[in-house]
């Protein structure tokens, strides 16, 4: 199996758990790839109509790749606090895309500035922690929030930090995901 099917094949499994959830198929079964055995971090968002339906993910490679996926699935459609579970119904109207997420690398800055010269727009994903705060955006947020200034603001908001809260004190760690998307033939 090639790198190049392991988009498809995360993206059917992803669909598969949320089905299975849902009573509207089988339980998804791991194919014996060596690469879902390998540990991993995955995000698994869901879209309707363009818009943010539910995102849950990893950002420690805590389990097996297979199996991160087929849980992030089921709780990006049923766990995500800011949207009520996805229904039955649903299922045919929403995209499914997968991200797996490379090692978060730490970054090092003396103020705003200095992290933000560290950031690749359109390429970073970006993790920030306070205390018992933390709050994540992927890649993809860049094309919501393409100026650095106000993506740093709305990571920091989620966060439950003030957005014009100085970083002294803040820990940055940025990564990169390889991605896929069902396209809307595939989602109905």
């Amino acid at each position: 199996m090639s790198d190049t099917d392991l988009g498809p094949l995360l993206l059917a499994l992803a669909r598969q758990a949320i089905a299975h959830r849902l009573g509207r198929g089988p339980a998804p079964v791991l194919p014996a790839d060596p690469r879902l055995q390998e540990r991993g971090a995955s995000f698994v968002t869901l879209t309707e109509d363009g818009e943010l339906r539910g995102c849950i993910g990893s950002l420690r490679r805590s389990r097996r790749l297979g199996e991160d996926v087929l849980a992030n699935a089921v709780a990006a459609a049923m766990d995500d606090p800011r949207f009520p579970p996805l229904s039955s119904e649903e299922l045919d109207a929403v995209s499914v895309e997968v991200s797996l997420l490379s090692e978060p690398e730490y970054l090092e800055f003396s103020g705003e500035a200095a992290l933000l010269a560290q950031l690749r727009p359109g390429e970073d994903g970006l993790i920030i922690f306070s205390g018992c705060r933390s709050a994540t955006f992927l890649p993809q947020v860049w094309e919501q929030l393409p100026e650095p200034q106000q993506f740093l603001a709305a990571l920091k908001r989620k966060a439950g930090l003030p957005a014009d809260r100085p970083v002294p004190g803040l820990m940055a760690a940025r990564y990169q995901v390889q991605k896929w998307k069902e396209t809307e033939a595939e989602a109905s």
